[in-house]
């Protein structure tokens, strides 16, 4: 093919000359440990389980439908993804399919709602680690996305030292004992030393601040702050939805702001060296959180309230004071809250309004979503049916919201598309010094800090 657009190829084609131009970029994730040359079997191997997997297909099928990129963007822009250090600032590794013989054995035997809820997260989590089926979805997934590193969600939305643990010990697990499908990072140095071996990695986050929760001290009742911090936890929520002893949750009216107490949280966290997440917290509380801290601070995965008012966005006056500590602000994959047709141009629309309001040192990608196994589907279809009525999590505090998304918008935010999204950033003009900081560069550079000293 020449320079020519291509407008004129077919679908099939168009999604063939992705896929060759994604099979370059997704070799296994040893691949390049034992050689500077990849395999061609492998590429070979990874690219074709790509074109044959009609979630990925679709996904990009729906992506190129928004973009209709020309062959010079497209070609440009799967290059440079390739050649970039990909960090997704807040997202979650593929997910394996609930098994439904273990399930159904356990609900069977009488299983709590809250047991079956465990073991469902254990099976998405940590069943690659032994069964060949989903460690290759998993592979698969991967290799599509072309990532380097997640900032990977590794912690229950609570304060509960044992609560939070679980999903810590789950993909420390998965890491332990799958290195060839991923490695679990300590530090940055390790993440840029995955991309030059051709490895994939996760850095783990935190969905609260754990506490004792005997209230006998402030210095008590954080010293598990540190102690999570050894155990690989880099990044933690101030609040979720919900009010907590720290500030408020994004789902609380009263926006009433920062506590005494969250002050001095968020000086431990940039003592011990965990960077303080405000994605979930209310506006006046991720306001004052950013005031306060003194090291950069994030809003990891979120959208501009100027274009998609919203509980989860941010306001410019927010956005302003996270770049004023150095920070970033991720925008994140959900429809509903990137608004207008919540599809991957919203996504750039977002991406463009950022760069223009806090400048391009302080935007980044946080997807917020997964890629999910094509088996699970099928496993879920054989799962006995729970007569029982759940009653709401108390994590959940989410105002009705009447958005509606077109077809095909969520399917082009597919997790697997983000070399989409990077050649949607090349069609907007974006420099491609520029496109590799928002990939994974200002992440980078967010993790160096919260360490320094």
């Amino acid at each position: 093919m020449g320079t020519s657009s291509l407008a004129s190829l077919s679908r099939r084609e168009l999604l063939r000359h992705l896929t060759c131009g994604a099979g370059l970029m997704s070799l296994p994730l040893h691949s390049a440990v034992d050689s500077a040359d990849p395999d061609q079997g492998d590429v070979e191997r990874i690219a074709a389980r790509i074109q044959a997997n009609p979630v990925i297909q679709r996904g990009r099928a729906a992506a190129l439908e928004v973009l209709k990129p020309s062959e010079r963007d497209l070609q440009h822009g799967l290059e440079l993804h390739a050649q970039s250090l990909v960090f997704d600032a807040y997202g979650f590794a593929p997910r394996a399919a609930i098994d439904s013989t273990a399930y159904a054995r356990a609900f069977e035997a009488g299983a709590s709602d809250a047991e079956l809820q465990d073991l469902s997260e254990d099976l998405s989590m940590t069943r690659a680690v032994q069964d060949p089926a989903e460690k290759e979805e998993f592979e698969t997934g991967w290799r599509a996305a072309g990532v380097t590193c997640i900032f990977q969600n590794a912690g229950e939305e609570c304060q509960a030292p044992l609560r939070l643990i679980k999903r810590l010990a789950r993909f420390t697990y998965l890491t332990d004992m799958r290195p060839d499908l991923v490695i679990k990072a300590a530090t940055p140095d390790e993440i840029v030393a995955a991309k030059l071996q051709g490895r994939g990695c996760l850095y783990l986050t935190g969905n609260g601040v754990p506490l004792t929760e005997d209230w006998l001290t402030p210095h008590d009742e954080l010293k598990y702050v540190r102690i999570f911090f050894q155990l690989g936890i880099r990044m933690m929520h101030v609040t979720y939805q919900r009010r907590n002893m720290l500030g408020d949750g994004c789902g609380e009216t009263a926006n009433g702001g920062l506590s005494d107490f969250g002050r001095q949280a968020i000086a431990e966290m940039n003592q011990v060296g965990v960077i303080v997440d405000v994605a979930h917290s209310g506006w006046q509380t991720s306001l004052e959180a950013a005031r306060t801290s003194q090291k950069p601070m994030v809003a990891s995965h979120t959208v501009a309230a100027a274009l998609k008012p919203h509980i989860r966005s941010k306001p410019d006056e927010v956005l302003k004071a996270i770049a004023q500590t150095g920070g970033y602000a991720g925008i994140c994959c959900i429809p509903d809250f990137l608004g207008g047709r919540g599809d991957l141009a919203a996504f750039l629309d977002h991406i463009d309004y950022l760069v223009k309001t806090i400048g391009i040192d302080h935007v980044a990608i946080g997807t917020d979503i997964a890629y999910t196994s094509r088996n699970d589907a099928e496993e879920r279809k054989k799962l006995p049916k729970n007569p029982r009525k759940s009653r709401l999590k108390w994590a959940s505090l989410w105002p009705a919201d009447a958005f509606a998304t077109v077809p095909g918008s969520r399917d082009s935010l597919m997790w697997t598309n983000w070399p989409l999204f990077t050649v949607g950033m090349v069609q907007r003009g974006y420099k491609d010094e520029e496109i590799r900081k928002i990939l994974g560069e200002n992440v980078l550079r967010v993790a160096r800090a919260a360490l320094a000293n």
